[in-house]
């Protein structure tokens, strides 16, 4: 059988890991893979993540499952966070899952289950929810989303492509701090988007990694919240991995909207199953941070200021490397206004190779830039390298 096994191709994103970590040049940058680093250029736990697992190893009693619906405390407590004044619970259920990633699995499992269904994703996106989605069977639509030569929105273009769909179709967007492109939908542009699901009857299904990287915790849920509020029915996956700093934990949720709180209760009952036969129960130590955080007024206090600190110094680097390019390249001026950790650049993949082997710049082929991953005494060096290609 093994014989036989055709081997997949490597998730060259994840290779970038390996690569940046084997170059001897000490002047290497790592843009690649998203986590934040601080001036030091480290993953630094937060404060707040270190006194909460402080406070679990004095009271914690037992390491028993948690059960395929996961903690029901951190459940609500992040449902809070995400959902604000929105959140109720006959209107709104979840299911803790391993990450993000593993919510938007749990999610294509929730639409595939009772037969095909079509889901539009914009184009450029995360990589892997193209491979999520059709792993699960469902087939996968593209519509425009962003045009990295002029650095702007496609959103007539995505409006239209929108208005061509079929009821029950399902449209995946990004709550806030769009990846890869960092390009932010304004308000007026998340109303016309939901007009237009609304009518035609689409299901919105929104990717929330990134909540407090881009304008602030609360102002990152307006776009999500006027899409509650236009459909009748949603789904919401939900990562803490950049929020928190938990990446290695991979702690996330899945929620499920509707005004007929009644199918609520079938809904999760259908949740928990594919939970189950995907990977049984969720791991727990991750969502028990979450929640002692977010339960203790301090506690909270602690990491909603980190995490503000977090993204003023994501803004500054932003700042920094925007002014640097747009001297000699005006439209790179936008990657000021752009949120949260990433921006993609107008690069050919044998540009960005090039740069790799010259300069030991690292970033995926796609020319996406992990701003997070910059500090402020690197920006120079690269826009020197970046503006030559960017002409």
């Amino acid at each position: 059988m093994f014989d036989e096994l055709t081997a997949p191709s490597e998730d060259a994103l994840l290779a970038l890991i390996g690569l940046h970590r084997d170059d001897p040049r000490n002047t290497k940058i790592d843009l690649g893979v998203g986590m934040y680093r601080d001036d030091n250029g480290q993953t630094a736990i937060m404060q707040a993540v270190k006194e909460a697992e402080k406070r679990i190893w004095d009271t914690q009693k037992s390491k028993a499952y948690i059960g395929p619906e996961g903690d029901p405390a951190f459940l609500d407590l992040l449902a809070k966070e995400v959902l604000g004044a929105d959140w109720n619970q006959t209107s709104v259920i979840g299911l803790q899952t391993p990450g993000g990633s593993g919510a938007l699995r749990l999610a294509a499992e929730l639409l595939a289950y009772q037969g095909p269904r079509t889901v539009w994703i914009g184009t450029p996106t995360w990589p892997n929810h193209n491979g999520i989605f059709s792993a699960a069977g469902l087939t996968v639509r593209t519509h425009p989303y962003f045009d990295a030569t002029t650095q702007s929105i496609r959103v007539e273009e995505m409006l239209s492509a929108l208005s061509g769909a079929s009821s029950g179709d399902v449209v995946l967007l990004h709550a806030s701090c769009h990846n890869p492109t960092g390009a932010a939908l304004a308000l007026e542009d998340w109303n016309a988007i939901a007009k237009v699901m609304a009518g035609r009857g689409l299901i919105p299904l929104l990717d929330s990694a990134y909540q407090g990287f881009g304008r602030g915790i609360y102002e990152d849920r307006m776009g999500l919240h006027i899409l509650l509020k236009a459909c009748p029915e949603a789904l919401i996956a939900v990562s803490c991995s950049k929020s928190f700093g938990l990446y290695r934990e991979r702690t996330g949720a899945i929620y499920a909207s509707s005004n007929s709180g009644n199918v609520l209760p079938k809904v999760r009952g259908a949740l928990a199953s594919l939970a189950r036969v995907n990977y049984s129960m969720p791991p727990a130590h991750g969502a028990e941070i979450v929640r002692t955080i977010l339960a203790d007024g301090d506690l909270r206090a602690s990491w909603y200021a980190e995490l503000e600190t977090m993204r003023l110094r994501i803004v500054e680097i932003r700042q920094a490397l925007a002014g640097a390019l747009s001297q000699q390249v005006p439209t790179m001026a936008a990657i000021a206004s752009q949120e949260g950790m990433f921006s993609l650049l107008p690069l050919a993949g044998d540009t960005v190779m090039s740069i790799r082997h010259r300069h030991a710049i690292y970033m995926p082929e796609s020319g996406r830039i992990n701003i997070a991953g910059l500090r402020l005494d690197q920006v120079g060096r690269l826009a020197s390298v970046l503006v030559p290609h960017l002409h």
